[in-house]
């Protein structure tokens, strides 16, 4: 769970963002600009953070009174093998270097839920991190990597499966179930749709992160909503977004039925007041976002 150092919100003198130009980064600096909140956006265009020397040159735009935000991430659709891993840890060293030469007021690491098991019962923060591919394990390492590295308050985040219309990882979820509609008039799932699983909007994501910023909050906690969804409900509400019909294909089970759901109560304990946005009404806003998007200019 999360530990506030500033009980009432309070604004960072200026937060750095690692990974300004993926999905979470891009929303999350237009979050703090309208919170007028000074920020620096690096993306792997400014700093790549895997080449040599990249600790040094983040050690020199690092102030320390500065919260560092590290999203910065070679995701699954970049690679699963041992190459696509050992980049992000690279990544992760590069920042523990830089972490090392100039201590930061606040950091705080974007992990993902890919760090638990495939268990039965509700996942919490008290879930062991057993992670079960490198993608998971590369998170894992990263945590402990930063923990070893600074002295700073650390808030690791570990969101589940997030959407909207700006995301390009396109995981079986909400987002590749839309651009196939989108694109091909049907939604295929895998079996029956049975799987149960949270997804959370990226509004919701960084409504989260800027909460953990202006509450200079350290700890981990889960980025859920507490509310699961089987992928067969899920198609059907993405399908009821388009004007034509679309159809849901169901096609034979290849692997066992895995359901997943998160206790969140540490989350409501650390941010009382926050207010999920609806599935419904965070579909509805990817859908007109993105055909918003395919409209010619």
């Amino acid at each position: 769970m999360l530990t506030h150092h500033w009980p009432k919100a309070t604004a960072p003198d200026r937060v750095v963002v690692l990974g300004a130009r993926g999905f979470v980064g891009r929303t999350l600096l237009t979050a703090l600009a309208s919170a007028e909140i000074p920020s620096i956006g690096l993306s792997s265009a400014d700093l790549d953070l895997a080449a040599p020397g990249a600790g040094e040159k983040l050690a020199g735009i690092l102030r320390p009174t500065d919260t560092l935000v590290m999203l910065s991430a070679l995701t699954p659709d970049k690679g699963r093998g041992a190459g696509t891993f050992m980049a992000n840890l690279r990544m992760s060293e590069a920042v523990s270097d830089a972490l090392q030469k100039v201590a930061p007021a606040h950091v705080v690491y974007m992990s993902s839920n890919a760090v638990y098991p495939v268990v039965c019962g509700p996942i919490s923060e008290a879930t062991p991190a057993e992670p079960l591919d490198l993608y998971g394990a590369m998170h894992l390492s990263r945590e402990l990597m930063l923990k070893a590295a600074t002295q700073a308050p650390l808030a690791v985040l570990r969101p589940i499966m997030i959407y909207g219309a700006g995301d390009t990882h396109n995981s079986y979820g909400p987002n590749r179930l839309r651009r196939a509609a989108h694109k091909d008039g049907k939604i295929t799932l895998f079996g029956g749709g049975e799987e149960m699983r949270d997804h959370i909007s990226v509004d919701d994501v960084v409504g989260l992160l800027l909460m953990t910023l202006l509450h200079r909050s350290a700890g981990t906690l889960n980025l859920a909503t507490g509310r699961s969804i089987s992928y067969l409900d899920l198609a059907y509400k993405i399908a009821d977004q388009f004007s034509d019909p679309i159809d849901v294909v169901l096609t034979p089970r290849q692997s066992p039925i895995n359901h997943q759901h998160y206790d969140i109560i540490n989350l409501r304990r650390a941010f009382p007041a926050f207010v999920f946005e609806t599935i419904d009404d965070g579909l509805a806003k990817a859908h007109r976002e993105m055909l918003a998007e395919a409209l010619p200019t």
